[in-house]
């Protein structure tokens, strides 16, 4: 789906220029950008506060249940084609054979992935991307860099995110018209974030640095991920 490269990554530099007045107190070693990605940070809040929070909660009111479902279904049937490809890249045979049956029973039986009936047939859902992929192999995930609109990520993470878009999305591919590739990526983006509102009303009522608690997350998150669930407790520190 279009991410629009060129206006990132001029916002990246907009930013990198804004965000260069250095805080108080040691520098976290995961975070030596931490200026700048605090400066991205606020840009993405304020940006959810004023534009993705209100759409996604107007969205949310006048999508029925079972239509919100149908979409997420939609969408996450489309992302198990970048999963079963990095599934294959980690030589993880058994969930590629997994993955394979999901896309082949939810875009049949389950009407082009609006119908998950994949999971009722044992076959679950994973998350792999190219980032953990890279990781698989031993690739360090290098310090922690927030991206415009699409929030935390590491560097690591950031080349895997262009990978999968330029390799793996099957919009990319099998969607011709520039259009109709951003209705679609507006789409996901707007029913993703309504399905995060919960989430991120208990985000802004726990957390006393919002920043800070969603760099540790993300960075334990995606350790967890990486390892399958089963992440070696130094690696912590390391990454």
């Amino acid at each position: 789906m279009s991410r629009q490269p060129a206006r990132l990554i001029i916002l990246l530099a907009l930013f990198a220029c804004t965000g260069c007045a250095s805080l108080p107190g040691p520098r976290d070693p995961q975070d030596p950008f931490e200026p700048y990605n605090r400066a991205m940070h606020s840009f993405n809040q304020d940006f959810d506060r004023i534009v993705a929070k209100p759409v996604a909660q107007s969205y949310q009111k006048v999508m029925p249940t079972w239509a919100d479902r149908a979409v997420t279904n939609f969408f996450g049937n489309l992302d198990d084609v970048l999963v079963l490809a990095n599934n294959l890249l980690q030589l993880k045979i058994q969930q590629a054979a997994s993955d394979a049956a999901r896309i082949m029973f939810n875009s049949t039986i389950g009407l082009l992935g609006f119908v998950d009936v994949a999971t009722h047939l044992d076959l679950p859902k994973h998350n792999e991307d190219f980032g953990q992929t890279l990781g698989y192999w031993g690739v360090p995930s290098g310090p922690y860099f927030v991206l415009p609109f699409l929030g935390p990520s590491t560097i690591r993470d950031s080349a895997g995110l262009g990978v999968d878009y330029a390799y793996f999305d099957p919009v990319v591919h099998n969607v011709k018209h520039l259009n109709d590739r951003a209705a679609l990526f507006t789409i996901n983006f707007v029913d993703t974030r309504a399905d995060l509102l919960g989430a991120s009303r208990l985000l802004d009522s726990a957390a006393l640095d919002p920043y800070t608690f969603t760099r540790e997350a993300y960075l334990q998150r995606r350790q967890y991920y990486v390892y399958d669930g089963d992440p070696p407790e130094e690696d912590f520190d390391e990454e």
